[in-house]
């Protein structure tokens, strides 16, 4: 995994939030971590479906632990957790080195990402800001969100600013009475 911008699972339990993850993955040129144990088997065709195919294309790999995955990864490490104080927007991505990898942690749904690794990064913790009734957002909204504000600070490296599929023009040159 080459990728600067990486996504970290943390014992992920619903296969559909981690499908839409490594689809948005897929989109953002982003490398995916998954540390174990996951709460569905990765290789069942209900999973592969669920990312709507676009396991074929995702970067990612899997660890039996945190210790395993922290060993292999050295860089920017930061975490998403409801007691972080900081929002994404003001951590300065664009400032971290091009050479260091850039890390975003994300939990597990039901209990997030262990206290004890969290006490660890204070100063490493974000959240979303919302609205003070509301606990938490959808894991995949909210890794989607801190994906994005990551590489809107980096200037959305490698990514396409125009439509490559249909083409850069596919609007200006759409004809209504022909649908095409």
């Amino acid at each position: 995994m080459d990728e600067r911008v990486n996504v970290v699972l943390f014992e992920p339990e619903i296969p559909q939030n981690t499908g839409n993850i490594m689809r948005t993955c897929v989109a953002a040129g982003c490398a995916l971590h998954l540390i174990e144990p996951l709460g569905f088997d990765i290789d069942n065709p209900k999973f592969k479906r669920a990312t709507t195919n676009h396991i074929t294309w995702a970067d990612y790999k899997k660890y039996k632990n945190y210790e395993e995955f922290a060993a292999a990864n050295p860089g920017e490490y930061f975490f998403m957790t409801r007691y972080g104080k900081l929002p994404p927007s003001k951590i300065d991505f664009a400032a971290i080195p091009s050479d260091r990898k850039i890390y975003l942690i994300f939990g597990k749904e039901s209990t997030g990402v262990p206290y004890d690794i969290l006490s660890a990064h204070l100063d490493r913790c974000f959240r979303i800001p919302m609205a003070g009734e509301c606990r938490s957002l959808n894991l995949s909204n909210a890794a989607a969100i801190a994906i994005y504000e990551c590489m809107r600070q980096l200037d959305y490296p490698g990514l396409s600013l125009t439509e490559v599929q249909k083409g850069e023009d596919f609007l200006e040159s759409y004809d209504a009475t022909l649908g095409r």
